[in-house]
């Protein structure tokens, strides 16, 4: 590269502002440094629960990626539309945008429409808006039945449907009105949180029994039948509901299942320790990538891995660029606060690469919950 380099950053969620910043921290200063997305505001996932119960505003949890400018990084308002991975320019909104180091950090797309009747009939907290909306619906209801619905996987943070229920719970019993609440519970998989094993899922359960939230593992949706409000499930059977919260199913953005750089499911296919993709100086982390363990599973998409995978993706391709031999490898290790209601807050935290897995639950707390609180704050402040 006779050229100072430029590294690209596709995608303004938490791994590609962590990505963006900290390559900006590493390299030299002629390095250019462009992140792209379509949506200039981005708002704090983890904190989309307390959006539904109305503890945070959207706008508390909102930031504009603009702000990075002041940081000396090249932000691009637009959406990616390809990938040439020959001559290394991304098409952005009719322009291009050459690169010498491309970071995809893309995400999951979510697509309602994926199942028949899902758009029209469900609520959501998978995004700040949705959140927002459902808070309203919230608090029109005065009881009935409230169906979670998980009706497809893969999808982002794993333990969040199972904390929305708990939170809702909580919500309730405030108002209350719980026991004029049915509260269940239904998903694909054959427990919580299966890629924790065996004893973290049944502890999970045990929570839901706890507070009378009824669980169905291992039910696929088919349908939403939204006149009749009824969720019909491919084996056959069905249940009723009052009000629907679904998580939408996921899908790879087309940008990436398009090129080749995508496994035979559509998500990034990577090198497991440098998040390195089949084409040269072409990473991708988080959400949109897909990475198998050594059971079959997959590694769980969540903001943990995201951040993590930023931080050694920047690293080395600052190392690179810089000359140096050096290398970091991301290591598989990762944590998750899970909600209880009550104001209180579990953990579970461990290595998903290691063989078996070492993934371990400690007891909610309120200083796990406040330690979630910090956190946000935190982050909020330190990247932007």
């Amino acid at each position: 590269m006779a050229e100072a380099p430029r590294v690209v950053i596709l995608g303004g969620g938490l791994g590609g502002v962590v990505a963006a910043r900290k390559v900006r921290s590493l390299v030299p200063g002629d390095t250019r440094v462009t992140l792209i997305d379509r949506q200039m505001l981005q708002a704090f996932p983890p904190s989309y629960t307390w959006v539904m119960t109305g503890e945070r505003q959207p706008a508390a949890i909102t930031r504009d990626l603009r702000r990075l400018r002041r940081k000396g990084i090249d932000v691009i308002e637009g959406a990616a539309e390809a990938i040439d991975l020959d001559s290394r320019k991304i098409a952005v909104a009719g322009d291009e945008v050459p690169y010498d180091y491309l970071v995809i950090a893309l995400g999951a797309e979510l697509a309602p429409e994926a199942v028949p009747g899902l758009a029209a009939a469900s609520f959501s907290y998978y995004r700040a808006a949705d959140a927002e909306r459902l808070y309203r619906a919230l608090g029109e209801f005065s009881g009935g039945r409230v169906a979670l619905l998980i009706p497809s996987l893969p999808y982002k943070c794993p333990a969040a449907p199972y904390e929305g229920a708990m939170l809702l719970d909580s919500l309730f019993r405030k108002r209350g009105i719980r026991n004029r609440v049915e509260i269940s519970l239904s998903t694909p998989e054959p427990q919580p949180l299966p890629v924790a094993g065996p004893l973290l899922g049944a502890a999970v359960v045990s929570m839901l029994e706890q507070r009378d939230i009824a669980y169905h593992p291992q039910r696929k949706t088919a349908e939403i039948d939204a006149s009749a409000h009824e969720i019909v499930f491919e084996d056959g059977a069905s249940e009723k509901y009052d009000l629907l919260v679904a998580v939408p199913p996921h899908r790879p953005p087309a940008i990436v299942r398009e090129s080749p750089i995508a496994a035979p499911s559509g998500w990034a296919k990577v090198d497991a320790s440098t998040l390195a993709t089949a084409s040269p100086r072409v990473y991708a982390i988080g959400d949109v990538t897909a990475i198998p363990l050594f059971d079959g599973l997959m590694l769980p998409k969540a903001g943990v891995f995201a951040h993590h995978q930023a931080d050694v993706v920047a690293a080395n391709i600052a190392a690179e660029i810089r000359g140096n031999i050096d290398r970091r490898t991301f290591d598989g290790h990762g944590y998750c606060l899970l909600e209880t209601g009550g104001g209180k807050a579990a953990s579970a935290n461990g290595n998903f690469y290691a063989s078996p897995r070492e993934v371990q639950m400690q007891d909610p707390t309120r200083w796990r919950r406040l330690g979630k609180k910090a956190f946000e704050r935190w982050w909020l402040y330190r990247w932007y």
